[in-house]
């Protein structure tokens, strides 16, 4: 049997002379309470909430209790029991759940069965001890039995069982703390939001394997839900081609986007460099006028200077006589005066030569 959390408490606390409360409920999940055994020897004095707030006494914890159905666990139960845990600065939390059998017969049927609604309990980090089968109404002896010093719950009054409100005695006595629920978030709430999307989640479970029959479904809706899950998978398929070629369309935007930037980038240069080449102050004006300047000194050679030496002539050579090999064409003199001209011209010419 696993020892109670009292026990551990007093027997670090010889130890150490400090009020040190080691959870094991860190490592592992709460005790149930008919399987804790305690054996404590010291007497369960009566605390008052301002006591309980001082963190006195320090040889125990501040035993507090809170019950419910707890029935689809979720995040409104556990922030009620972490309120339950930190009502004071050491505090022992104990959570009673009741049956199946006292749910049913005064608040009705549970989603969960209530192995299930115990072992959740058990997993939850603000829970120290679990009571199985608690009672709908708190008497005496049951919060003597489990030496319990404070009930925690929401200040609505809970009116069942023929009673207003079956925690006015707890009040009456100063045994009661209250805590705040968390709107948006409870059972019922869970339970309406199944119910409204009941044809969802039977079509969402007929398709994950689940028969007609554990699903409660007639065989028309079983046809007609196994249809629309069809006409779905369509659905999703065109959309997913949509989708793609919403894609495909985008993409290809950007790469024409990008090809008419690319090319107006290169028209650019392209025009860039032709002005360049092309242009009033091109180089290939400059390249042109300097071949056709080149062109022009290699046509009209300049003529050499008049004062320029003249080649000596070599004394050992004489100078080789002129012929005139080609036949000159010449006019008949017009006049016997003309033709007298002309041979004494020759003649003045072979003088010269000699």
């Amino acid at each position: 049997m696993v020892g109670c959390q009292k026990c551990t408490m007093e027997e670090d606390s010889r130890n150490s002379g400090t009020a040190k409360f080691w959870r094991k409920t860190l490592t592992a999940p709460a005790p149930f309470a008919d399987e804790v055994s305690c054996q404590c020897q010291a007497p369960h004095e009566k605390l008052t909430i301002a006591q309980a707030r001082l963190g006195t006494p320090v040889d125990r914890p501040v035993r507090v209790y809170a019950d419910g159905i707890f029935d689809l666990f979720h995040s409104g139960h556990a922030r009620a029991l972490m309120q339950a845990k930190t009502l004071f600065p050491n505090s022992y939390l104990l959570v009673g759940v009741c049956s199946d059998d006292l749910t049913h017969k005064f608040k009705g049927f549970t989603v969960m069965n209530e192995a299930e609604r115990y072992e959740a309990l058990r997993h939850c980090r603000y829970v120290d001890e679990v009571i199985r089968d608690a009672p709908w109404t708190l008497t005496p002896e049951f919060l003597e039995k489990h030496k319990i010093d404070f009930v925690a719950h929401d200040d609505i009054p809970y009116s069942s069982a023929g009673s207003d409100d079956v925690y006015k005695h707890i009040k009456e006595a100063g045994m009661f703390v209250p805590t705040q629920r968390t709107e948006g978030i409870s059972t019922s709430d869970i339970i309406t939001r199944i119910v409204r999307d009941y044809d969802v989640y039977a079509r969402r479970n007929l398709q994950r394997g689940y028969t007609a029959k554990e699903l409660n479904v007639s065989f028309i809706n079983e046809k007609k839900y196994r249809f629309q899950n069809q006409v779905d998978k369509m659905k999703e398929k065109v959309k997913n081609v949509e989708e793609r070629s919403k894609e495909f369309v985008n993409r290809v935007e950007e790469k024409s986007h990008d090809l008419i930037q690319k090319w107006e980038e290169k028209s650019r240069e392209f025009i860039g460099n032709f002005l360049e080449l092309f242009g009033p102050d091109g180089a290939w004006k400059q390249m042109f006028q300097e071949r056709s300047s080149r062109m022009l000194q290699a046509l009209s050679p300049k003529q050499s200077p008049v004062n320029s030496p003249t080649r000596s002539r070599s004394p050992s050579r004489s100078p080789s006589p002129t012929f005139s090999w080609l036949p000159v064409k010449t006019s008949p003199p017009s006049s016997p005066k003309a033709a007298s001209a002309s041979i004494s011209s020759l003649s003045e010419g072979d003088e010269d030569e000699k």
